[in-house]
């Protein structure tokens, strides 16, 4: 824990701290209910001749942007981890460059990296293991991504922007190329589609995504996944023993090895974090963020086809994939793909409240983002506990005024088509006001 003077605080670049709240936010929001709603036996209910004509179709854009993609392709929902993990590499200019002029020495600043990185495994471990048996050893947590490529991180943060370019386009080869040479062994293909058919219930549909060379990205049957069956079953696991192993699949498709091309997100923003530190003139800076957003998004574009909308592959025929862009397990083009629209969201922080001066609208975000992890963590383990003691007080708070019906109503009851909405996000507004009360306190949680 870290209490900030006044003039530490102001002299923060707002942008970011505001760029990383509105993440936190939304991170925490659990989609804004969208989905429960939608899923509620009161809402499907809903008379459907009394609403207008665009309504079905307007909630199902919503849900979609407000829920991850199944495999391939791109959502709001998609954007907000890489947006977390490119804001780690924009931040590392700016915290170890004061870490420098302290006076800092670089072997006490890469303990420091060590002791960073290992603090973000461990936590990613126990967050994910919170109400389990025992421990989860699973390192898909976006903490326990960035904590195995923090170090390599930092590493890059001295050479420069040509080797941290060099380094994006290597890895971005490298592990392309790994997939695309990796077959999967006859007999690991047979056991891994046996357990999802006969343990798992599933059929063809849950690993055959892709077919031809792009069929090296399928689910479960890819060289990540075949690295998680040896390392993860070198741990200790509560799941159930099948042919001898634990460990067979994660049932969404995430994978240790992700932090590689992770690496390619956090090194774009170490790019990004540069640019903002230099002395380039505002209008330089947002005019770089601007550019390196469009050469990520056309590079997405050109490189996979089944991200563009389906009225323009129809018209033009394309149809190919070089490597698809599934952030399940962060194909280096989705890296580069999605990192295009984090580049273009800071540019828009930036310019809106760094360039203009104008920030005081963006404090309900700053105060959240300058406590990013202690909200990361809340957002895990608390919420069912705000949603509680909100059940309770609010109870006595409907008695008390004799509501009919309550606010009880709108928040939590079946009935009510839009209350998973008004819940999720009174659990979010419980969140937000402890934020407030750390920023108050001065009170800033450190790693």
């Amino acid at each position: 824990m870290e209490r900030l003077t006044k003039r530490s605080v102001q002299g923060r670049v707002r942008s970011l701290d505001a760029y990383r709240g509105f993440v936190m936010l939304a991170m925490a929001s659990s989609g804004i209910g969208i989905a429960a709603t939608m899923n509620s036996e009161a809402f499907q209910s809903l008379d459907s001749a009394r609403l207008p004509s665009y309504w079905t179709s307007l909630w199902e854009n919503l849900r979609y942007q407000f829920s991850h993609v199944a495999w391939t392709g791109c959502s709001f929902w998609d954007l907000i981890q890489p947006s977390f993990m490119f804001m780690v590499g924009v931040s590392m200019p700016f915290s170890y460059g004061r870490r420098e002029e302290s006076g800092e020495s670089q072997t006490r600043m890469f303990f420091h990296v060590l002791w960073r990185s290992a603090i973000l495994i461990a936590l990613g471990v126990f967050l994910s293991s919170n109400g389990r048996g025992q421990t989860n050893f699973t390192f898909v947590n976006v903490l326990t991504q960035i904590g195995l490529g923090y170090p390599l991180l930092y590493l890059l943060l001295r050479p420069g922007f040509n080797v941290q370019l060099v380094t994006v386009i290597a890895i971005t080869i490298g592990y392309s190329a790994a997939f695309y040479m990796y077959e999967s062994p006859e007999e690991d293909l047979r056991n891994v589609t046996e357990y999802l058919t006969e343990v798992k219930g599933m059929d063809e549909s849950e690993w055959t995504q892709f077919k031809g060379s792009a069929a090296h990205w399928n689910k479960h049957t890819n060289a990540a996944a075949a690295f998680d069956r040896w390392f993860l079953n070198l741990l200790p696991s509560a799941e159930e023993e099948w042919r001898g192993q634990r460990f067979w699949v994660n049932r969404g498709g995430y994978q240790t090895l992700n932090f590689i091309p992770s690496l390619i997100t956090m090194i774009l923003g170490l790019m990004a974090g540069g640019i903002l530190k230099g002395d380039k003139t505002n209008r330089e800076k947002l005019e770089w963020l601007l550019a390196a957003g469009a050469v990520c998004l056309v590079l997405g574009v050109l490189v996979d086809t089944h991200i563009w909308p389906q009225w323009l592959r129809d018209m033009t025929t394309a149809n190919w994939s070089l490597c698809p862009i599934v952030k399940r397990i962060w194909t280096p083009s989705w890296a580069v793909f999605s990192s295009g629209w984090t580049f273009w969201m800071l540019a828009a922080f930036f310019m809106s409240i760094d360039m203009t001066g104008q920030h005081r609208w963006s404090m309900p975000l700053i105060v959240v983002g300058m406590n990013s992890i202690a909200m990361y963590c809340m957002s895990q383990m608390i919420k069912p506990w705000a949603a509680r003691t909100l059940k309770t007080h609010l109870t006595t708070l409907d008695i008390w005024t004799g509501l009919d019906p309550g606010i009880i109503f709108y928040l939590f009851s079946s009935d009510y088509a839009f209350a998973p909405i008004f819940e999720y996000t009174s659990r979010v507004f419980v969140l937000w006001l402890i934020c407030v009360w750390m920023y108050r306190q001065k009170i800033f949680i450190r790693i």
